[in-house]
């Protein structure tokens, strides 16, 4: 669902590049209207599968996943691409380890993340390219800047010589000193003319996967993976490029080199990244125990809806704290609005509609997009939203709210929950019994007329293990899941 605007009104997000909050240009020339631009094409860096995600790269990915909805609801176009990387030191011992191919190793973890983002109801992206597919477009790179004098081959290995390209720096603002004494560099276990300087094409070791291209037999470095895959399918400079703020220095500093080096030409307009996920207020670690994969909460009872919105809570660019107390916050925030759309749901007056309910709703979406268009701001964004839930309350508190009034209002919820992903959250695989559950109100309900207090309570008790909740009310007993 979008959210159209006859005229622009800025969406600015902090651009890391320019140290500034810039607005959006996509394709880099200011229009009149959004409908008038170019679709916004977007890159995020994606998993390197050895392994299962963590709860922190799910705080990004869930960024990148509301910004992509976000720009779909303003009524912008989204080209999307996220990479699988899917050959690097990692993957290659994982699958040695095992006794199995590279392909059948990390094609075992890239199920598994898209499982993850499933059941995190993550949207899957127009684009998803994997390294392993896109060597040609690799050695095309290397070729380029091999034309310009910017490589050397050491042991078998190439290396992108930083001394010889000018504007290395740019985006982790490294200053002189640290350039030239290489007290910030790409650490490597080839060996190489320059500490600084970062291998483009890895010699192959015995017995390790690897491609045969003019430059011998290996495999490639980390950071061409992306610029290639960037270069294969958008063919120019893209708009937006995201990723964890621990990947500004090397992985998207040598992009930008090794890129704007082979092309002549701006590789990103806009570089967008997400602050890192504490928890318990330390770095995650699995030697301090604060580890934790999607799996492992979910393990513990905890619900995807309540991670998604508890990862989505915080601005992007503020170091998000999580704990489990911060699940249990996050479960109360849903709940409001759950007793919210039941209360709309149990709406039955079918008098004239309220005169003021079009403005208000108005209102809401337009300070909704007030709070987010400011980089990005979620936070604005939700306090704007619970504001109109406590005012949506208070009429139908009031009886003022006809059906089709409530009818609207989930409809309004609905445009607001296509940026969100968290109101009308997909339901689980194992849907409950509605027909079993009504069953066993009725007889609650019959029970507790024959007083008959503790069959009713066991009743209660039974659904409560299933996470359903019941509610009595002066319209009659109704139910939800839990969150």
């Amino acid at each position: 669902m979008r959210c159209h605007q006859e005229v622009v009104v800025a969406l600015r997000i902090h651009n890391t590049l320019t140290g500034m909050t810039d607005e959006l240009v996509p394709g880099g020339v200011k229009k009149e209207r959004i409908e008038d631009y170019p679709h916004v094409t977007i890159y995020s860096c994606g998993p390197t599968v050895y392994s299962y995600a963590h709860i922190g790269n799910f705080r990004t990915f869930l960024f990148n996943d509301f910004l992509r909805r976000y720009l779909k609801f303003r009524g912008f176009m989204v080209d999307h691409a996220m990479n699988i990387t899917d050959v690097d030191d990692k993957t290659i011992a994982g699958a040695e380890n095992e006794g199995i191919s590279l392909k059948e190793y990390t094609e075992r973890y890239t199920d598994i993340f898209f499982e993850d983002l499933k059941t995190l109801n993550i949207e899957i992206v127009e684009f998803i390219p994997r390294a392993t597919e896109s060597i040609d477009a690799m050695v095309d790179i290397i070729k380029k800047l091999d034309e310009k004098g910017l490589i050397y081959e050491k042991d078998g290995s190439i290396y992108f010589s930083i001394s010889r390209w000018d504007g290395y720096g740019r985006l982790s603002r490294l200053d002189s000193r640290e350039i030239k004494s290489g007290l910030r560099y790409d650490t490597d276990e080839y060996e190489k003319d320059d500490v600084r300087d970062f291998a483009l094409w890895k010699s192959a070791k015995e017995g390790e996967v690897c491609w045969d291209t003019p430059y011998g037999k290996g495999r490639p470095g980390w950071h061409i993976e992306c610029s290639a895959m960037i270069r294969n399918i958008f063919g120019t400079t893209i708009d937006i490029h995201t990723g964890g703020v621990d990947l500004i220095f090397p992985h998207h500093e040598n992009e930008i080199a090794q890129s704007e080096a082979a092309y002549g030409e701006l590789f990103v307009r806009h570089w967008i990244h997400a602050e890192h996920l504490l928890v318990d207020g330390t770095k995650m670690s699995k030697s301090k125990g604060n580890f934790y994969t999607l799996r492992d909460l979910l393990a513990k009872g905890f619900s995807p809806r309540s991670i998604r919105y508890l990862l989505l809570s915080a601005h992007y660019r503020k170091q998000l704290n999580f704990t489990f107390e911060g699940i249990g916050q996050a479960d109360q925030a849903l709940a409001r609005i759950d007793n919210f759309i039941v209360r709309l749901k149990d709406v039955k007056g079918d008098g004239p509609r309220c005169a003021e309910l079009p403005g208000l709703m108005e209102k809401f979406i337009a300070d909704f997009i007030e709070g987010v268009d400011d980089d990005l701001n979620i936070s604005r964004g939700l306090g704007v939203l619970f504001e109109f839930l406590h005012e949506m309350n208070s009429l139908i508190n009031e009886d003022r709210l006809s059906r089709d009034d409530a009818g609207a209002l989930l409809e309004t919820l609905a445009k607001i929950d296509s940026v969100l992903g968290v109101i009308f959250f997909p339901a689980a695989d194992d849907a409950v019994d509605a027909e079993r559950i009504e069953s066993l109100i009725a007889e609650r309900i019959a029970a507790k007329k024959a007083k008959n207090f503790q069959r009713a309570d066991e009743i209660r008790t039974i659904l409560l293990e299933e996470d359903i909740i019941l509610e009595d009310t002066k319209d009659g007993t109704r139910w939800k899941r839990k969150n």
